[in-house]
């Protein structure tokens, strides 16, 4: 079993034992975190920031971590997320493998992982224990929380049931619910773990590891993160340079698949299997809709990407309008970027004014 946890990574405790939304509980549960700029006496200048499935707590680069985060040109001196104003807080996703507890951990009870007897994780799980991190940091409230896309959702559950801890929203490329297509790309990856022979019932070990399974699913949410556009402009019909392997006359012959073959080998290493299916399912489960019509917020951005396949931008406008009928002043933007659902990863141009914009009129 693999946890893959960051240099520089900061824990903070969970009330043990911690108990779940489904009722069962855990000792000894963490959740990873880190964090940038300074709190002010009045611990009234956090932001918190929460992570999408895949993304670990280095949201940007630290004294004890220097290397660049998954969101470093948003967040630092000057920039988007000003840590010369803000104090900032990402957290690790409760059930990950990155620092925070999730199935790769060690069960103290039995002192083996705990596999697939990890509680049934739900948004709400993650929402819940983000709070204790808040806590832990003597912050009341977190004046914006911002998450994107399993981030968003969890934003938005925080919303629905902590409303003192947050004043100001921003959610990208997120739902209030999951949509069959959404659901049916997530439960294809999950399928295709849970076929490898080599998932065993959850019992891999990193010896006898769901390589495979792992590849597959990872293909499929790459495709599922970006567009058909994007995909046109940046592969077209290239073929790979070798010829056809005789020996694999149905091999790769374009560059997509080279591309495709590529990035999911190297996440299969850097992701624990279980982990995956219980934060994969977690999201199929959100459903929040009639909540969000009675969140307390004293303001809120939505964003949207047109060309996002996965979380389709109608999903943030229907956000949008559910946030603005609860009577918090809300903003929603829908851009034209053409990397699909990943786009707030990689289309600084498009979001570092949005996010900048928001937080200046705070």
């Amino acid at each position: 079993m693999m946890e893959f946890i960051p240099a520089g990574s900061l824990f903070a405790p969970l009330p043990s034992p911690y108990t779940f939304r489904d009722g069962r509980s855990i000792e000894g549960a963490r959740i990873a975190y880190e964090t940038w700029g300074t709190l002010n006496a009045q611990a009234s200048n956090a932001i918190l920031i929460l992570t999408g499935l895949s993304a670990n707590a280095h949201a940007a680069a630290t004294d004890a971590n220097p290397s660049p985060g998954w969101w470093e040109p948003m967040i630092g001196s000057g920039k988007a997320i000003d840590t010369d104003n803000w104090f900032v807080v990402c957290v690790n996703s409760l059930g990950s493998c990155k620092g925070s507890t999730g199935p790769a951990s060690m069960n103290p009870d039995t002192g083996t992982p705990y596999r697939l007897d990890f509680p049934n994780l739900t948004i709400e799980d993650a929402a819940d224990s983000a709070t204790h991190v808040l806590e832990h940091l003597g912050i009341e409230t977190a004046q914006v929380v911002i998450g994107a896309s399993m981030g968003g959702m969890t934003a938005l559950a925080l919303a629905c049931d902590h409303p003192h801890r947050v004043r100001h929203l921003i959610d990208v490329s997120a739902a209030a619910t999951a949509l069959p297509f959404s659901i049916a790309v997530r439960s294809l990856q999950r399928e295709a773990i849970r076929l490898d022979p080599l998932w065993d019932g959850g019992n891999y070990t990193d010896e006898s590891y769901p390589e495979s399974g792992m590849r597959m699913a990872r293909k499929l949410g790459v495709i599922s993160y970006r567009s058909a556009i994007e995909w046109d402009g940046r592969f077209g019909r290239v073929r790979l340079d070798s010829d056809t392997d005789d020996d694999d006359p149905f091999g790769m012959e374009f560059a997509v698949e080279s591309y495709l073959e590529g990035h999911a080998r190297r996440f299969v290493r850097y992701f624990d299997p279980n982990s995956y299916l219980f934060m994969s399912r977690a999201m199929d489960w959100f459903e929040r809709i009639e909540d969000l019509q009675r969140v307390q917020l004293d303001s809120a951005l939505v964003i949207g990407v047109q060309t996002d396949i996965l979380f389709p931008v109608q999903q943030q406008e229907q956000i949008a309008e559910l946030l603005a009928s609860s009577g918090a002043p809300t903003q929603f933007l829908s851009l034209p970027s053409p990397q699909g659902h990943d786009a707030f990863l990689v289309d600084y141009d498009r979001f570092i004014p949005a996010v900048r914009d928001y937080l200046h009129r705070l």
